[in-house]
């Protein structure tokens, strides 16, 4: 029996003989296939994603479309607005002027800003809404959470209130077109509708010493949208309409001015 067993694996193949591995072509060929199998599905995983983040992102602002309805509801039908700017002492300060458009949730001295003013009674258990999934860059929501009442704090989304775009401006008295059912007209003569939006925003890395950040989302590609009646739409972004480019130092004074046009143009969005 062992005699024609021993016939047998002489009859084998040489190159079945006494081997238990790959050989370098074979392992090459598999390397090669996993290779090619990996390129066809990363786009495909990448793209859900994307598409999944886009979608959580559409779910935080609607959130934050329902808190700024009750928010209205228990304040005479106005939007959340203020408080008054503190004097400002340095370029780390983001909110220079009262009712500018601004990412902030809290100024230096720790007080509620724009949308941080819903976090206490609107959104309280869900205050990670404030931060979008779909962050270009590293994000810590609950490191930036816990700068709230006590140094400035920065959310994800520009919230629009009051369309003011000089620096150094209190106004004394609240402007007009702070009621949610009726926002008044933009600088274009339109309707204001957009309310809420993703920040897209570029600036000098120079600036990065004073917090001065780029904060993009969406890899520049879309941009979601809060609108006064609560809807919310993605929008694209192929021509950069939503992008605030501040890369330039001379355009830096722009600031203000270059979100509200952003907010402008997603005003004219059916």
């Amino acid at each position: 029996m062992k005699v024609k067993q021993q016939q047998e694996f002489n009859a084998l193949p040489f190159a079945r003989k006494g081997r238990i591995g790959f050989t370098l072509i074979e392992l090459l060929v598999v390397i090669t296939v996993i290779a090619v199998l990996s390129a066809l599905l990363l786009p495909a995983l990448s793209s859900a994603r994307d598409k999944s983040r886009k979608a959580a992102c559409i779910s935080n602002l609607r959130q934050i479309g329902i808190a700024i309805h009750g928010y209205a509801e228990d304040h005479e039908g106005m939007i959340p607005y203020g408080p008054v700017a503190p004097p400002f002492t340095s370029p780390a300060d983001f909110y220079p002027s009262t009712g500018s458009p601004t990412s902030l949730l809290s100024l230096r001295n720790g007080a509620p800003v724009g949308l941080g003013l819903l976090l206490k009674d609107y959104m309280a258990q869900s205050r990670r809404a404030f931060f979008c999934p779909g962050s270009d860059q590293p994000l810590d929501a609950d490191a930036e959470l816990g700068r709230v009442g006590n140094t400035q704090a920065q959310g994800s989304y520009y919230y629009r209130h009051a369309g003011v775009t000089q620096l150094f401006h209190s106004p004394t008295n609240s402007p007009q077109n702070l009621q949610l059912e009726n926002l008044g007209l933009n600088r274009n003569g339109e309707p204001i509708r957009a309310l809420v939006v993703d920040s897209l925003f570029l600036c000098p890395p120079d600036l990065a010493s004073f917090n001065v950040k780029p904060r993009t989302h969406h890899r520049l590609r879309s941009a979601n949208v809060l609108y006064a009646d609560g809807h919310v739409t993605a929008q694209g972004n192929s021509e950069g309409r939503y992008t605030v480019d501040l890369q330039s130092f001379s355009e830096l004074r722009d600031a203000f001015s270059r979100i509200l046009k952003v907010f402008e143009h997603a005003d004219t969005v059916p």
